[in-house]
């Protein structure tokens, strides 16, 4: 068995912004190919190995590609350029609601999202009560998801995240959403999974959660890795580095 959960060479993801208005859709095809743009590089040569069973807490400042990185990941972006290599059943909560739709109930959005993760119909069946339990929203599940509250989204969207037995989770800040019992439910749950030996990247603000889950710690920086190695080491080095801006920019 391959001993990596995932491994990365050289990713770059590059998103191209077009300037300029155009009043008509004649105007936007035939100046299509004379449009100014600019490239804007989200992750620059990024590699990384994952070991099976290891808690990775990625972090950094707004744009430095924390959530592109996850996304590619996830398999919602393709990069631009690198080798992205997955061994397992990746289960990704990227987006609050990603994958649901506000017209549909509750279950038909189980249904539907854990179908989007890879399950079959008679699997997601067997997996509905504890889906809903989980996510505390007994009362609602028949209501058309427009009606649920942030908070009631995100459970629901967790629930499904981690009841769908994945090999890989995959977490975008998600633990920095709801009420303190329902975060503590949360980790309770990655702490079950890291002792099933699941392997658990999560984007985070929190030093905290990366102090409390992770074993190791990716500290990105306009794209590029800027430091790589025990959590708590990498989040002090952070921490003194955000202070450090914050001062000069006082």
């Amino acid at each position: 068995m391959n001993d990596w959960s995932l491994e990365v060479c050289d990713l770059t993801k590059v998103f191209r912004i077009y300037h300029g208005r155009h009043k008509s859709l004649k105007s936007l095809v035939t100046d299509l190919f004379r449009r100014k743009y600019e490239d804007i590089y989200g992750l620059c040569g990024v590699s990384l190995q994952v070991p099976h069973g290891q808690t990775i807490a990625i972090i950094g400042r707004n744009g430095s590609g924390k959530s592109t990185l996850l996304r590619i990941l996830g398999r919602v972006y393709r990069p631009t350029s690198g080798i992205v290599k997955v061994n397992g059943r990746v289960s990704a909560l990227l987006d609050l609601g990603a994958g649901f739709h506000p017209e549909l109930t509750g279950i038909e959005n189980i249904y539907l999202n854990a179908a989007i993760l890879g399950l079959r119909t008679k699997e997601i069946a067997k997996r509905v009560d504890d889906i809903v339990a989980f996510a505390e929203i007994e009362k609602f599940i028949d209501a058309p998801l427009r009606t649920y509250s942030a908070g009631m989204v995100m459970r629901l969207g967790f629930a499904v995240a981690v009841q769908v037995d994945p090999d890989i989770l995959l977490v975008d800040e998600v633990l920095a959403v709801g009420d303190l019992a329902f975060q503590e439910k949360c980790y309770d749950k990655i702490e079950e999974f890291q002792r099933l030996g699941k392997t658990i990247i999560f984007v985070t603000h929190d030093m905290d959660a990366v102090r409390r889950v992770a074993s190791r710690s990716i500290w990105l920086t306009e794209g590029h890795i800027r430091q790589d190695g025990e959590a708590d080491s990498v989040a002090k080095a952070y921490l003194k580095f955000v202070e450090q801006i914050e001062s000069e920019e006082n």
